[in-house]
């Protein structure tokens, strides 16, 4: 089972809808939002034509939508991978039905095929954008014995939930904002913070949600007694990890932006690192 793990099967067993699916809404639609505002115009005007002028917040929750669709049940392990605590990207056991980082490349590699159609690249720009915003949701790289935060059961302001769904939706609805108040908030990255975000291959990106996993799951382990107690998070959780989650949805909007402004040029994609240490504590390095 190691590496095959079907999260997404099970997890309707363990969270709310909102919660299986990474960011939720509003924050698919912030990175969307964000990516939409860091456009090149030459990207801007092809999306356009290809989306027949839907925006990229409008498409973000789409593979969300279509979830109850049996005709997509093949990219249910796209939107995550496992890489558990002893491991690192370079030796971590990949699902051969495809996971987060493969769905990152093959959406990619449609949308730079001049020979695909406007429908496939229109369906590969759907997944492309919410898939961009999976691999900034630490938990969407996470753990595979407890499918990556859903089997972690907390109390979430007094409420039953599980850590995979603060992370989707509570963490960000603990704001009370819409996603055009977040992004005007929170889209404020310096020109050289764009350019070292962009310049990031997606290892880069999987290395960070991984590495973040230790503040994450800070203070989430029931209390020795009494038995079965939930572990309480509210406001002091999140204020430590409200700004994360705000850093990593700007991140995934202006990388998402850097991307496409060069799938749409023509341009080369960032190259992936030359080596991956098997070590995590090395793979975390700064």
């Amino acid at each position: 089972m190691r590496g095959r793990l079907g999260w997404l099967a099970a997890i309707g067993l363990l969270c709310t809808p909102a919660a299986a699916w990474g960011w939720a809404q509003n924050g698919h639609r912030t990175v969307g939002e964000v990516a939409d505002r860091h456009l090149s115009d030459q990207a801007r005007r092809q999306i356009a034509v290809i989306l027949d002028g839907d925006g990229l917040a409008e498409i973000s929750t789409w593979p969300d939508d279509i979830r109850s669709d049996p005709s997509f049940d093949r990219v249910k392990p796209w939107h995550f991978i496992s890489i558990d605590d002893n491991e690192t990207i370079a030796n971590t056991a990949r699902d051969p039905k495809g996971d987060l980082l493969a769905a990152l490349q093959s959406q990619e590699a449609v949308l730079r095929d001049p020979q695909a159609t406007k429908e496939a690249k229109a369906e590969a720009l759907r997944f492309y954008v919410h898939f961009v915003g999976d691999a900034h949701q630490p938990l969407h790289v996470g753990r595979r014995d407890d499918l990556g935060g859903n089997k972690v059961l907390v109390k979430w302001f007094k409420e039953d939930r599980n850590l995979h769904s603060v992370w989707d939706e509570g963490l960000i609805a603990s704001e009370n904002l819409s996603f055009t108040e977040l992004v005007r908030f929170i889209d404020d990255p310096t020109p050289q913070q764009v350019a070292a975000w962009q310049a990031a291959p997606y290892e880069e990106w999987l290395r960070e949600a991984f590495c973040l996993r230790p503040q994450v799951y800070a203070g989430t382990a029931p209390p020795a007694s009494p038995p079965g107690q939930k572990a309480d998070l509210g406001y002091a959780y999140a204020y430590a990890n409200v700004p994360i989650v705000k850093r990593q949805l700007v991140k995934a909007g202006v990388r998402l932006a850097g991307r496409l402004n060069a799938i749409f040029a023509g341009e080369p994609a960032p190259p992936p690192p030359p080596s991956i240490p098997t070590d995590p504590h090395q793979w975390c390095l700064p």
